[in-house]
């Protein structure tokens, strides 16, 4: 593989535009061409990256020989079909989650990978994440103790949030969502740090048309003994700093507190204390961390990426509570 990894990129929206200024400012990468339908989509995309090549279809960049891997950053209804064509074209591939909305394709997708043992990634952050780090050291030398209880916290006083506007999708029930898109992270990070989860049970409120995605949602899940709750919301004061997205693991020592995403604190009972003071700019760290992991993917080198596998596992108990 070429020294910076140059990458083919299907799907030129919002996450596009994101992982093409984290690449630059946080990783050795070549960014060399990208497609999507909409021409306002490659023009905007053009601006922040002129040097990209605008191909003529997916089919072509992804065949290209300087095409090094793929990244797949369109609606979740198409992650299979370029995915699988990354595949048959011995191409890693690194896809946002969902894996997928549709069950079946997703297991397909999965076990196509897997036979054809080809290198394969889909975008969990916390792979890599400073916090999860963090967690992991506590769970590991007896800090936090027996792990008692876990619980997820979400709430957008908007939905989809103003930087997410531009993928109307999101707001839809066919693929979009903030359990989908933002459980899912929590769902993987419960998976990643105490085992695979089951639900037991979970509720939902849609709107009255047959199109909005969810506004409520709440979930009992057990990961090999340990509750996981969750509980989700949308709706109230139009403001995006009220939002809530907290993950507390309470243990019989001391709980953990991740929340705004990157950042951590710790109680032993006595107030909450911030961990990783020593970190400036949490959120940049988070980007640093992720693109050095991804890096070591691509290099064929150790990693802790999340595998076709791990986001398959994740869809699966989405649309479970989705479906109940």
């Amino acid at each position: 593989m070429n020294p910076s990894p140059r990458m083919a990129m299907i799907g030129l929206g919002v996450m596009a535009s994101r992982m093409i200024t984290n690449m630059n400012n946080h990783g050795d990468f070549d960014i060399t061409a990208g497609w999507d339908p909409s021409p306002d989509a490659c023009g905007r995309i053009k601006t922040l990256e002129p040097g990209i090549r605008i191909g003529a279809s997916a089919a072509e960049i992804i065949a290209a020989d300087d095409t090094d891997f793929v990244y797949i950053a369109t609606p979740p209804a198409f992650h299979r079909e370029y995915a699988e064509a990354a595949i048959k074209a011995a191409k890693p591939v690194l896809c946002e989650k969902p894996l997928g909305v549709d069950i079946a394709e997703s297991r397909g997708l999965t076990a196509l990978a897997e036979r054809r043992e080809a290198p394969n990634a889909v975008n969990f952050p916390f792979a890599a994440a400073a916090a999860v780090q963090a967690i992991e050291a506590a769970l590991k030398d007896g800090t936090i103790g027996e792990v008692k209880a876990v619980d997820i916290r979400l709430h957008f006083c908007k939905w989809p949030r103003d930087w997410q506007e531009p993928a109307a999708w999101l707001s839809e029930r066919a693929q979009g969502g903030f359990v989908r898109e933002t459980f899912s992270h929590y769902a993987y990070l419960s998976e990643k740090l105490f085992g695979p989860a089951t639900l037991i049970n979970a509720i939902n409120r849609y709107p009255d048309d047959a199109v909005s995605a969810e506004t409520h949602a709440l979930a009992l899940l057990n990961c090999r003994g340990i509750p996981v709750t969750f509980a989700g919301g949308t709706g109230g004061i139009d403001a995006s700093g009220a939002d809530r997205v907290d993950f507390t693991v309470w243990g019989t020592n001391s709980a953990y507190r991740l929340y705004d995403w990157n950042r951590l604190q710790a109680s032993t009972g006595d107030g909450w204390t911030d961990q990783l003071t020593n970190i400036a700019d949490p959120r940049q760290e988070g980007y640093r961390l992720q693109m050095a992991n991804l890096g070591q993917f691509l290099a064929g080198n150790e990693h802790t990426m999340a595998t076709f596998r791990d986001a398959l596992h994740v869809q699966e108990l989405v649309e479970k509570i989705l479906a109940a």
